[in-house]
């Protein structure tokens, strides 16, 4: 959908030269009006050019090239029709829901194929001969190498979603091997937030003549998101933490990490104070993940603990605050981070938690989207009243990890939600003693979203 006040001449899908089908599709979904990055991309694409699409992120650019290939596809109908490549299996999957949202009255079949998933149950997919693919590329190498009579010989579309992460050096083995796989006459589309060195060098590459969109500045966040950081010292963090999730404690918030161990340890830090919160991180299976993302989505937990695996695309609609408790070393990231809030015209809160060691980078953001942003307002004595029942939460949180065999335990980390859930039921009152802002609120929070 396209944000309020963006063209005062707005455009149908109908418009852009959709067929009929599509057009209706686009309505069922409630997508009334194209977006600016669909509007400008859509017509091209139709017109059989290849694309480069930049635009902010939530700005509906699945809809953008999913779009053009299923008009394609109704056209001249056919199995392995189109290929889209995504840096992420939640990315993939999403994707590929998309596509089948869009298709459903025309019969679309997809297959997904990412890692953490049977791979005898994709290849028996494949064996249906659906008409799009949406996979990692890893994962699709590995069917185009050992799954019999799988080829790509007669693709019609590439997609490279996200192509900026997919062109660093973990994926550029696996991209070159697909592109010998897979016929030179085909229409190619890239897709990514921020535009990078890479991004051209492939440009050159595998394009012909592409058609450059540009639906945002070169790296820019929206005009509803309101961002906001906090200079703390290291050891408070926790503390800054537990007291904005409080004072915002209604809110859906994600808060993002920079490892895995953080987002289980705060997790665990978050729920014994009273918090419904979960993490989702690429150590867990893709059950575990999908499955903590389900509950984030369905308002079970209100809070999700994640690294950069769920920076990217992911479409969460109802996302309120973003909170960035450790700072990404890569400014580009934060782009995406942020990204996640804000969506489609609606408002947002992006917070970032900048430590004494972080503050280089954190400059280097405010150069990269040219703003100087406001502090968040706290007191720190009000803060710091948490501090006591936050230590204390800390403490018996690290113990629970090392008791569970911590970072070096796989099994651990799989259990995680069920370790979680089990850790809070005996240990309920465990934060829950003093009647601090933090304890009271965040389990006013809980019991409000409980009905949900």
């Amino acid at each position: 959908m396209a944000p309020e006040g963006e063209d005062e001449e707005m455009k149908t899908f109908k418009d852009l030269g959709l067929c009929e089908q599509l057009a209706e599709a686009c309505d069922n979904l409630g997508w009334k009006n194209p977006s600016k990055i669909q509007a400008e991309a859509i017509p091209h694409a139709l017109e059989g050019k290849d694309l480069i699409g930049l635009a902010q992120t939530g700005s509906g650019k699945t809809g953008a090239f999913a779009l053009p290939i299923l008009n394609a596809l109704l056209e001249a109908p056919q199995a392995f029709f189109a290929c889209v490549l995504s840096p992420t299996r939640e990315l993939a999957i999403q994707i590929a829901e998309q596509f089948e949202a869009l298709g459903a009255g025309v019969g679309v079949k997809c297959a997904v194929l990412v890692g953490g998933v049977d791979i005898m149950s994709q290849s028996i997919n494949l064996a249906k001969r659906p008409h799009i693919i949406v996979g990692t590329p890893g994962r699709l190498v590995d069917h185009l190498s050992n799954t019999k009579g799988f080829s790509l010989r007669t693709l019609k579309y590439l997609v490279l979603d996200e192509a900026d992460r997919l062109l660093n050096e973990d994926f550029e083995k696996t991209i070159d091997d697909i592109l010998k796989a897979i016929p030179r006459e085909r229409r190619t589309y890239l897709f990514s937030a921020t535009m990078t060195k890479k991004v051209k060098k492939l440009q050159r590459a595998c394009l012909r003549n592409p058609v450059k969109i540009e639906a945002a500045s070169k790296y820019s966040t929206v005009d509803t998101l309101k961002q906001q950081y906090r200079f703390v010292p290291a050891k408070y963090k926790d503390c800054y933490l537990v007291f904005i999730l409080t004072e915002m404690s209604g809110s859906t918030s994600m808060v993002f990490t920079r490892t895995c161990e953080a987002t289980r340890l705060l997790a665990l830090l978050l729920r014994n104070l009273g918090f419904r919160a979960i993490p989702i991180s690429g150590q867990m299976s893709q059950a575990k993940r999908l499955g903590a993302l389900n509950k984030f989505k369905a308002g079970e937990c209100n809070i999700l603990l994640c690294t950069d695996v769920a920076s990217r695309g992911l479409d969460i609609p109802s996302v309120d605050m973003v909170i960035n408790y450790d700072i990404p070393t890569n400014s580009k990231d934060y782009i995406h981070r942020v990204g996640r809030t804000a969506r489609a015209g609606r408002s947002g809160v992006a917070i970032s938690l900048v430590n004494q060691y972080e503050l280089e980078w954190y400059i280097q953001i405010e150069k990269l989207i040219d703003k100087k942003l406001p502090e968040f307002p706290a007191q720190e004595e009000e803060v710091l009243l948490l501090l006591e029942r936050v230590t204390e939460a800390r403490r018996i949180s690290v113990t629970k990890l090392k008791e569970g065999g911590g970072r070096h335990k796989r099994r651990g980390t799989e259990d995680e939600g069920e370790e979680i859930e089990k850790y809070v039921s005996n240990k309920k009152g465990a934060g829950g003693g003093g009647r601090g802002r933090g304890g009271g609120r965040g389990g006013e929070g809980r019991s409000k979203k409980a009905r949900h």
